[in-house]
C-alpha cells in the first residue's frame, strides 16, 4: 500500500511540475537575459593591472566564446560557463536548451567537450522541487548528447529560476578559432535559422500559434557537434555561436577582432516559420533594441524588419563561421555528412574607414 501511495505521489507531483509555466516566474527569457554589449563593456573595465599568463592562448580581450589554456603537448583545456532564466515552461526543456547552449561553447571553439557542472538558482518558496529535478534532468540529457557526464554543481535559493553549466573541453592548440583569426575574403555560413527571441516572445505573449508551438524548442535543443567538424578544416579560419547578442553583434565581435568588416545578403538569411508575422504583431524581445543600442553606430542603414530579424537575441543558435573560398566545398561536405543545415549569408571585406562595421544589403 506504501509503495502505491509513494508512486502516486511521484506521479502527481510530476504532473505539476509539468503544468507550471516556467516564464511566469522570470523577468527575461534565455540569452535574452545577457547584459547589453555597452553596459558589459563597462562593467569588464578596470584600473587593476591583470596577471599576464603565457599559456592562456584565449582570454577576454575578444570576445570569444571560451577561456583556452594551453596545458602542453599541443593540447589546450577550454572552459566557459552559460545560464539563464527560462525561455520556455517546461522544466525538462529549459534544462536541456540551457545545458545545450552552454556546451555550444565549446563546439564554437573548435573544442570536444569532456565534462560538465551545473549551475541553479531556485524559488524553493515558490515552486516545488519536483520542478527543479525537472530542470536538472534536462541537462542531463543534454550532457548525455554531448557524451559527456554531467559530475556535480552548485544550487542556491534564488528569486526566480536560472539554470546553466560550467563546462570544460579539449583542443588540439593549432586549431583554436578564435574571433581575432578571420580574413579578408572568406565566406560567412550560418548553421541555424533565425528568429528564436521573436517566437519565443509570441509564446509568452500567448501570441503562438498552434502550428508553431515547439519549433523554437526544436531548433534550440539542436547540438552544435559540426563545430568540431568544422575545428579540423584549415580553411575555416574563425567560428562562434550566435546568442543573446544577435547575429549581427556576433558578427561584429569577429569583424573588430580582426580588423575587418563585412557584408550580410538579408535573401539569404533564413528565418524560423512565422518570424515576420509575429514581428508585426509586436512580439520582438527586449533584449533586440538593446543590442542595436549597444552596436547599431557601427552598422549601416536596415529597415526596421531586418534590426528585429538580425540583432533578434538568438538561445542556443547555430554557428557562424568564416571560410576560405577555397574551403566552401569541404565545409559544405562535412555539414551535409554531420547532417547541419549551412546557410551562406555574406562575406568579410577590409576594414572601413568610416567606422561602419557591417552592412546589410
Amino acid at each position: 500500500m506504501q509503495e502505491n501511495l509513494t508512486a502516486l505521489q511521484g506521479a502527481l507531483n510530476e504532473t505539476v511540475a509539468n503544468t507550471i509555466r516556467l516564464t511566469q516566474y522570470s523577468h527575461g527569457a534565455g540569452c535574452g537575459c545577457k547584459i547589453s554589449p555597452k553596459v558589459l563593456g563597462t562593467i569588464l573595465q578596470t584600473k587593476l593591472d591583470q596577471f599576464v599568463d603565457p599559456h592562456l592562448l584565449v582570454g577576454n580581450d575578444t570576445a570569444d566564446d571560451a577561456a583556452v589554456y594551453d596545458i602542453g603537448n599541443g593540447v589546450g583545456i577550454i572552459s566557459t560557463t552559460d545560464f539563464f532564466m527560462p525561455i520556455v515552461d517546461d522544466p525538462f526543456d529549459f534544462g536541456r536548451i540551457a545545458a545545450t547552449n552552454a556546451i555550444s561553447d565549446i563546439f564554437a571553439m573548435g573544442g570536444k567537450p569532456i565534462m560538465a557542472v551545473a549551475i541553479l538558482g531556485f524559488p524553493i518558496k515558490l515552486l516545488p522541487p519536483e520542478v527543479a529535478q525537472r530542470i536538472v534532468d534536462g541537462g542531463r540529457f543534454a550532457c548525455l548528447q554531448a557524451g559527456i557526464a554531467l559530475a556535480g554543481g552548485h544550487s542556491i535559493d534564488a528569486p526566480e529560476p536560472i539554470f546553466g553549466l560550467a563546462v570544460t573541453g579539449v583542443i588540439n592548440t593549432e586549431k583554436v578559432k578564435k574571433n581575432a583569426s578571420a580574413e579578408e575574403g572568406c565566406k560567412l555560413f550560418l548553421t541555424k535559422p533565425l528568429g528564436i527571441g521573436v517566437l519565443t516572445t509570441a509564446e509568452k505573449k500567448g501570441k503562438l500559434k498552434s502550428e508553431h508551438q515547439g519549433l523554437a524548442t526544436e531548433v534550440m535543443c539542436q547540438m552544435n557537434l559540426v563545430g568540431s567538424v568544422f575545428a579540423e578544416i584549415e580553411g575555416v579560419t574563425a567560428m562562434t555561436d550566435i546568442t543573446g547578442f544577435g547575429l549581427l553583434g556576433h558578427l561584429a565581435e569577429i569583424c573588430e577582432g580582426s580588423g575587418l568588416s563585412a557584408v550580410v545578403k538579408f535573401d539569404n538569411i533564413q528565418t524560423l516559420d512565422g518570424v515576420t508575422e509575429y514581428i508585426e504583431k509586436g512580439c520582438v524581445p527586449g533584449g533586440t533594441n538593446r543590442n542595436f543600442d549597444s552596436y547599431g553606430n557601427k552598422i549601416g542603414v536596415m529597415t526596421e524588419e531586418q534590426k528585429a530579424i538580425l540583432c533578434d537575441p538568438q538561445t542556443s543558435g547555430g554557428l557562424l563561421i568564416a571560410v576560405r573560398p577555397s574551403a566552401v566545398e569541404q565545409v559544405k561536405a562535412a555539414a551535409e555528412k554531420a547532417g547541419s543545415s549551412l546557410f551562406e549569408i555574406g562575406e568579410l571585406l577590409l576594414k572601413r574607414d568610416d567606422g561602419i562595421v557591417i552592412t546589410v544589403d
